[in-house]
């Protein structure tokens, strides 16, 4: 095993050489001790540099620790100062100031900034002629060193460094790019790709920078900032930029400079807090966890959870999956469903979404509780909660999206393009609703479970949404008991293929239980006609289909509205129009008028219906569910008079019923008694179509009718 082999660290060759120190040895140990241990290998001979990199990596293994970060950096010879423009320092106050709400977000930008410097360094050492070695020049100095981030906090001298071992900066490059608000190097850089045709798609998606400006968001929380800078151009000196965000910077060389960039962040007294390791780390783990390159905080890893939406769904583990839903969910339990996706039509979009498995709480029903689904662009985070990047009724969702096509503001906390975000809210729904579908068809059991937990988010979705294809895509969702289907529920497509010829609408009951709904008097005609009626037992079932209205050219009809269609079936009716079994005509002649004139203010028409069988009478509103709806939220606000004016009810009695013959002849035989049974059986009427708020009110009126039964007795 030879020495080169024996330096072999993450796939990377470490030079044995200083960097060997650098990677390898505790943090306490300062420049003089790091080069004293190094001395002393030198001075043993019987110690080979084989020996000391094996005890210092198992002592590395054993605590599992790594920094490069060392105060040894010394400012020499004379300081260049330069003054930022008058506009530039006016900017500069906008950006520590105001552009960020969060000042957290300070150390996003740097590890962005760096994550940038490997990756510059990584393609130019790809497409270069070759690194120094053995004497030889070279194009680039240490090019097979490591590429990573390491941040240290110091809590007593309230200092945080973020240091890189990438591209580096020349003073050219440190007077163009951090004497310059607005100047991204970054993104001069990737159109200097495309010009000489050298970059791939692969090379500058890995690239984060695109404004210029989130260096400056140090100064929110910074007194100074100071940088220390070396590029990896083979012979290229250190130098260190300083500046207080006041209006000038100094630039100077600076001896014992690691190749790279390290910022040493002199934090203001308020800002403390980020001198503390805890809030450090939850910052990379909010925004910057999935950073291409390895992040060290305080000689320990930040960032070990890959993001594995960006892997092929195939090469994914339940495992990965189980630890990354406890990672973006922020949660115990496991998914239900996944879907993992990538597509580049109509964006390039990659996603990967949870269906928890357990049920929703009472915070998640609200529709003010935020979504779970997190939008980063290039693997770091813009948005945990992202507010319209899918409908308020998907919130359960827990999960990841990341896109590069979504324009972003300077401060990446604001989306600027509402068209193109539209059109990835909406091809992210449609693609989960297809989802969901494909469950349905291949995991029907399952898809059930589902249902039963979070339906109520569906139909939300069709209450809610403004497009009629967005609601028959929902619709096919929902899941319904029906006439002709015990202890089973069907789907609006499989109700539809199998309705009689001819049938033009799908009809439907709203009623609390099986029972109640086939005892229903409206459900008596069509149960008589054969024809299946889906059974709405949710509170909001029947609104949610009222606002759904038509599904696949069919409309969706109440029971209750079929039958107060003028043009009803007049199956059992003679010649004359009458029922067979009932009143006479006359005898209906004076019975309508009389049942309106005491039941004034009260209904809006009297009438006979032959769709009764068992029922005396029935009340029929031109929109039942929205009268329903009413009666439950708003109807204790008015009095009962307008109640009735804005219900605009209509009683329809039948004619063969016993009742209603009776009813007849009391009308001259015992006028006060018929008045006390025409008005419970409207009352009657009233409770069992659902329209009366409190049926406990009804108890006076049935009370009185009951002692004058029985006073004949």
């Amino acid at each position: 095993m030879s020495v080169v082999n024996g330096l072999l660290r993450v796939g990377r060759l470490i030079r044995p050489t200083t960097t060997l120190a650098r990677c390898l040895l505790p943090a306490t140990a300062g420049p003089q001790s790091a080069w004293a241990t190094i001395g002393q290998v030198h001075q043993q001979p019987q110690r080979s540099w084989l020996s000391a990199h094996r005890t210092l990596s198992t002592k590395v293994a054993e605590e599992g620790y790594h920094t490069i970060i060392r105060d040894q950096e010394k400012a020499v010879g004379t300081s260049d100062k330069h003054e930022f423009q008058a506009e530039t320092r006016m900017l500069l106050d906008i950006v520590a100031r105001s552009l960020y709400s969060d000042k957290e977000v300070f150390v996003r930008e740097l590890v962005s900034n760096a994550s940038d410097a490997l990756e510059k360094f990584r393609f130019l050492v790809q497409t270069s002629t070759g690194a120094a070695s053995d004497g030889e020049p070279g194009e680039f100095a240490e090019a097979d060193r490591s590429l990573e981030i390491h941040i240290g906090t110091n809590k007593q001298d309230r200092q945080l460094t973020i240091q890189d071992t990438g591209i580096g900066m020349t003073r050219e490059e440190l007077v163009a790019n951090l004497g310059t608000i607005a100047r991204s190097g970054s993104k001069q850089f990737m159109e200097q790709l495309k010009e000489s045709g050298r970059g791939t798609q692969e090379n500058v998606q890995n690239i984060i920078g695109q404004f210029g400006v989130g260096f400056y968001s140090a100064f929110m929380v910074a007194d100074r900032v100071d940088v220390y800078t070396r590029s990896s151009r083979a012979g290229a000196p250190g130098l260190k930029w300083s500046s207080d965000g006041s209006g000038t910077f100094e630039i100077q060389e600076a001896e014992n400079v690691a190749i790279g960039t390290k910022i040493v962040i002199h934090l203001k007294a308020d800002c403390r807090e980020f001198a503390d390791e805890d809030r450090i780390r939850e910052v990379i783990r909010r925004y910057s966890n999935f950073v291409g390159s390895p992040i060290f905080l305080n000689g320990k890893q930040a960032n070990q959870i890959q993001p594995i939406w960006l892997m092929e769904p195939k090469q994914v583990t339940p495992e990965q999956h189980n630890e990354f839903y406890r990672f973006v969910g922020n949660t115990f339990d496991t998914p239900r469903f996944t879907l993992h996706y990538k597509t580049d039509v109509p964006l390039s979009i990659r996603a990967l979404l949870y269906f928890p498995e357990g049920k929703p709480g009472l915070f998640e029903m609200s529709r003010d509780a935020d979504g779970g689904v997190a939008l980063y662009t290039r693997k770091v985070l813009i948005q945990s909660k992202t507010e319209n990047l899918l409908p308020k009724w998907l919130r359960f969702l827990k999960g990841v999206v990341d896109s590069e096509d979504i324009p972003l503001n300077l401060s990446r906390e604001l989306l600027q393009n509402s068209a193109l975000i539209r059109k990835l809210r909406t091809a992210l729904t449609n693609r989960t609703l297809r989802f969901l579908h494909d469950r349905s068809q291949k995991e029907p059991e399952s898809y059930d479970k589902f249902y039963k937990d979070y339906g109520l988010f569906l139909k939300e979705g069709i209450v809610t949404s403004q497009e009629q294809q967005e609601k028959e895509e929902i619709a096919k969702l929902l899941r319904f008991e029906t006439s002709k289907e015990l202890n089973r529920t069907v789907s609006l497509p499989e109700y539809c293929q199998r309705q009689a010829e001819g049938q033009k609408d799908i009809y439907y009951l709203a009623a609390p239980n099986r029972t109640l709904a086939e005892a229903s008097p409206y459900y008596e005609s069509l149960k008589k006609r054969g024809i299946e009626v889906l059974f709405c037992y949710e509170a909001y079932d029947e609104l949610v289909l009222m606002q759904l209205g038509m599904y696949l050219g069919k409309n969706l009809v109440s029971v209750e509205k079929e039958m107060r269609r003028s043009d009803a079936s007049t199956d059992g009716k003679d010649a004359d129009g009458l029922i067979e079994g009932s009143l006479l005509k006359t005898q209906i002649d004076e019975l309508l008028p009389w049942l309106k004139d005491k039941l004034t203010g009260k209904v809006s028409n009297v009438k006979t219906t032959g769709k009764l069988d068992t029922h005396p009478c029935v009340v029929t509103v031109e929109e039942m569910a929205a009268a329903r709806h009413f009666i439950k939220t708003q109807s204790h606000n008015i009095s009962e008079e307008n109640r009735y004016a804005l219900l605009q009810p209509q009683f329809e009695i039948n004619p063969k019923h016993p009742i209603i013959k009776k009813l007849h002849k009391l009308t001259s035989s015992d006028p006060e008694l018929a008045e006390l049974l025409a008005k419970q059986l409207f009352s009657n009427a009233m409770v069992g179509a659902g329209l009366v708020d409190d049926p406990r009110m009804l108890l006076t009126s049935m009370n009185d009718l009951l002692q004058k039964v029985l006073d004949k007795h």
